[in-house]
């Protein structure tokens, strides 16, 4: 019986989050393209000080978003809350249509590796989501787990787009767009602070450069070459 019972609070154990630390972003790390080490950015930032002039600004913003947010607005933001590469560019991707397995696939481990760092930032910090600090604030989106700073999903989309950018120089633009406006859904659905949506930006710059240098990263970045479509259309206006 003790046996018994040290085999199931073991098992408890591994599926409930550790205490203090959200289950949404209690996540493997990767090391596939970086180091532990290399993927702890320590220099990186603060959010701004809970009462500052600037934090002040991040819920004044949310609140003008929330009084003059539509339906629609909302149902976008909910379209990509995975944060996946189709959710964010499907209709513009440059590969054929499906997604090649192989393409797929590397998105995914760009998107686990990444999500690491993320993870490991939002914990050093540990800012909660701005509807945690104002009782005016009512996302849409609903008041969902896990914590703020920074946005994966900026950091995200902004890396794939990036990632595409340099696949396909001439659409850079439209690819960095369509990042700003899925990461601006994150404010318009209540559950991010727009500071967190610039340090979002900010680490996928910075993941970028890093990822770069990885051998194992430019070996993917040529297989997505490989899998382009061949004739892209001109960038779309939006």
């Amino acid at each position: 019986m003790k046996l018994k019972s040290s085999l199931l609070a073991l098992a408890a154990a591994l599926f409930l989050p550790t205490a203090g630390i959200s289950a949404d972003y209690e996540i493997g790390r990767s090391t596939y393209y970086l180091t532990s080490q290399q993927q702890s950015f320590a220099d990186f930032p603060a959010p701004p000080a809970a009462g500052s002039k600037a934090d002040l600004a991040d819920l004044a913003v949310l609140k003008d978003w929330q009084a003059r947010r539509t339906p629609e607005q909302c149902a976008r933001a909910e379209a990509e809350s995975h944060a996946s590469y189709l959710e964010f560019f499907g209709d513009i991707s440059p590969f054929p249509a499906p997604i090649p397995e192989a393409a797929a696939a590397i998105f995914e481990r760009v998107k686990n590796e990444a999500d690491g760092t993320i993870s490991g930032i939002k914990d050093r910090y540990k800012r909660p989501r701005p509807f945690h600090r104002d009782a005016a604030l009512d996302p849409c989106l609903g008041r969902i787990g896990g914590l703020a700073y920074p946005s994966g999903h900026a950091t995200l989309s902004h890396l794939y787009a990036l990632m595409l950018g340099d696949l396909v120089p001439s659409r850079k633009k439209e690819f960095l767009a369509r990042a700003d406006e899925a990461a601006l859904y994150r404010v318009i659905g209540g559950v991010h602070h727009p500071s967190d949506i610039e340090a979002g930006k900010k680490l996928a710059d910075r993941l970028f450069r890093a990822y770069k240098k990885s051998p194992a990263f430019r070996s993917d970045m040529e297989t997505l070459r490989g899998l382009l479509t061949r004739k892209q259309p001109a960038a779309a206006v939006r």
